[in-house]
């Protein structure tokens, strides 16, 4: 059996970030939590990759949530359960932040810790198989305001309040309907439809998908916290490019543009 861990692939303009704690269903250790920005980090710096890909090993989880045979060790007393919460917002933070488009992929249990992760990324897609589950109020914990601002900007405030009222499971066309994932697919057509999307979105202007990010998280962000500036930099140096260049030309020449990136 492996060790609990956060692995990265690359596929062409795909990244893969894949969680693997197959003991416990993708549970996330400490360790696996401080692993997520450095991972997200190296594949937004690789030029060759469009498009990163959450996801966990095998086919019964996505993450089935924080790995609490850890808790009494990690969160004993007041300042280790900050440092713990600063860690895993931090990894959930990293998301957001990072300049690609990031889908999860999920398969299977997607509970606690695993719905925060999902929840930052930009875009889910599920496995008519996946079980979706807020269990905080069966644990007794608190749960940070960035990460019940995340819940209530993707699903609105009486779905985030039923989902952590109840802590019930729900199932991928609840999820569905309250707009958590985009699109609920068969198992075995999982990974095409990831595929294809990828494909879709690699085949775009990356600087733009990059403004386009930077804009619907600075309106979804606090007021204190929107970096207008960096969306304006941002939606200059699209007009600036080569890209953009190459946009028009192929619109006029009626072919498939070839992005760069510049």
């Amino acid at each position: 059996m492996s060790d609990p861990q956060v692995i990265v692939r690359r596929a062409g303009t795909v990244g893969r970030v894949l969680f693997s704690n197959p003991a416990r269903r993708n549970a996330m250790t400490v360790d696996m939590w401080r692993a997520v920005p450095g991972a997200l980090q190296e594949l937004d710096a690789d030029a060759e990759i469009r498009v990163i890909v959450l996801e966990g090993a095998g086919d019964t989880a996505f993450v089935s949530g924080a790995d609490i045979s850890q808790f009494e060790s990690v969160r004993l007393d007041a300042d280790a359960r900050r440092r713990y919460d600063d860690t895993v917002e931090t990894a959930y933070a990293a998301l957001p932040a990072c300049g690609k488009p990031v889908l999860a992929k999920i398969r299977g249990i997607c509970m606690g810790g695993g719905l925060g992760l999902a929840a930052a990324c930009d875009v889910r897609i599920c496995a008519d198989d996946a079980r979706f589950r807020m269990p905080a109020g069966r644990l007794g914990l608190g749960y940070k305001l960035d990460g019940v601002r995340r819940f209530v900007a993707l699903i609105g405030a009486q779905n985030t309040l039923d989902i952590f009222f109840t802590a019930r499971i729900f199932d991928a066309q609840e999820a569905l309907r309250m707009g958590f994932v985009g699109k609920v697919t068969p198992p075995e057509q999982l990974e095409d439809e990831v595929v294809r999307w990828c494909a879709q979105v690699a085949d775009n202007a990356p600087l733009t998908l990059r403004a386009a990010k930077l804009a619907v998280n600075a309106l979804l962000a606090a007021d204190a916290e929107r970096d207008l500036q960096a969306v304006e930099s941002a939606l200059e140096a699209c007009f600036r490019s080569d890209d953009y260049r190459e946009g028009v030309r192929a619109f006029l020449e009626k072919r498939s543009p070839q992005f760069k990136g510049r």
